[in-house]
């Protein structure tokens, strides 16, 4: 079916082969309905970057529903199918299903193949999938994960079945997570961070230790080194991945009698604004002179941000935070002013820095809208089962009866 990555440059593509995860999918049985809205090639946090129209959030058609996955999370939020697939590069399945009030996994870099992915930064990019509970994401992972032959970077280690792994409601009693150590992060509860948001943040954990968990404060030191090191890293690799379309190979196509003309008035026409800004600012970033004082200070930071989690997961089994420092905003109030937007990804980008696994589960409301989250399998699992006063549900869904 056509695929076009929210980009004009590759409206009508139809692609010869299914993605691997797609392709697992069908084998599995799944029924297949459709694509779904993001903002182009994933570069975005809101679905107002895509090249053909903005998503609404099912619970506020005025606001955004996050991004970039933002079509996969309003469609499972508005029961117009069970799950659904995202790619998720520096938060991009877990903060729209943070804005949506539905769970989203990002799991383990190479736990799923990223073959037929359309790439962004390579190193950082994992297909993750959405769901209206914690089995339905578990479900959905398992049938997708396992090692690829057709992706080198796909993990050879063998896939478990996270359903088993939940335990039963019947069976959970008065503790189910006694002997848990869930470490709060304490980096994302602080300035910039909305006080509501903090607020379900706290009741989460509270009714972590109610269920027998043992909740203390964990620190990431390099925590706001996260951010500018992800958009140096990220804009870098999306430099180079991008540079396939150039309008000969497949994609949109401007006639020109020079070759450099060819190349260039297909791309100016092809790409969205925000696509050919992430495309200057990693060519920048790799150029003569500059490569050492940003890329190569990146990689640095990022070994510092997969240090700090592990020595918070050393003393922790699962660390918690916020997915973003805000609830969904409305449509267009911050798309012109890239800053603020990028600065919402502060929650998130750590984790695919670190190459490491994240579930987000709705815990409560801010303001009357946009649920919020928790995180893993089986935490999350005894968390949403046991966590009563809220039906995440939008309302006009409510109302019809669904």
């Amino acid at each position: 079916m056509p695929s076009t990555g929210g980009s004009r440059i590759l409206e009508g593509y139809r692609p010869a082969f299914d993605a691997t995860a797609v392709q697992r999918l069908r084998e599995s049985g799944a029924i297949l309905i459709g694509k779904t809205n993001l903002d182009e090639f994933g570069m975005g946090s809101t679905t107002e970057g895509s090249g053909f129209q903005v998503t609404a959030n099912p619970w506020d058609v005025s606001r955004v529903p996050g991004g970039s996955s933002g079509g996969s999370a309003a469609a499972v939020s508005a029961r117009q199918c069970v799950v659904s697939l995202g790619s998720d590069t520096g938060g991009s399945v877990r903060q729209p299903a943070s804005f949506c009030g539905v769970v989203g996994v990002k799991p383990t870099y190479g736990r799923v193949s990223r073959f037929g992915l359309m790439a962004y930064a390579s190193s950082l990019d994992a297909i993750g999938c959405f769901g209206s509970s914690v089995v339905d994401s578990a479900i959905i992972l398992n049938a997708i994960s396992g090692h690829d032959r057709l992706d080198a970077t796909s993990s050879k280690h063998d896939v478990p079945d996270y359903v088993t792994e939940l335990i039963s409601t019947d069976n959970m009693g008065s503790k189910p997570l006694k002997g848990t150590r869930v470490g709060v992060i304490r980096e994302t509860l602080g300035e910039g961070v909305e006080g509501e948001i903090i607020s379900s943040i706290q009741a989460a954990a509270s009714h972590l230790e109610e269920l027998g968990a043992v909740v203390s404060e964990a620190s990431l030191p390099s925590f706001s080194l996260g951010l500018p090191a992800y958009y140096i890293l990220a804009t870098s690799e999306s430099s180079s991945n991008l540079s396939r379309y150039d309008g000969i190979r497949y994609g949109k196509q401007v006639p020109e009698d020079e070759l450099a003309s060819l190349y260039g008035n297909s791309r100016a026409s092809g790409f969205g604004c925000e696509v050919k800004m992430r495309i200057l600012m990693g060519t920048y970033a790799l150029s003569a002179g500059y490569y050492d004082a940003y890329y190569k200070r990146a990689q640095q930071v990022r070994s510092l941000v997969q240090r700090s989690f592990k020595e918070a997961l050393d003393e922790n089994h699962i660390l918690i935070s916020p997915a973003a420092p805000s609830a969904a905003y409305m449509i267009g109030e911050k798309i012109n002013d890239p800053l603020a937007m990028y600065a919402g990804d502060i929650m998130t980008v750590n984790v695919n820095l670190a190459g490491l696994p994240a579930l987000v589960v709705p815990c409560g409301f801010v303001g009357g809208l946009s649920p919020l989250p928790g995180r893993l399998f089986r935490v999350g699992h005894v968390f949403e089962r046991t966590l009563k006063g809220h039906r995440f549900v939008p309302p006009t869904m409510a109302l019809s009866g669904s």
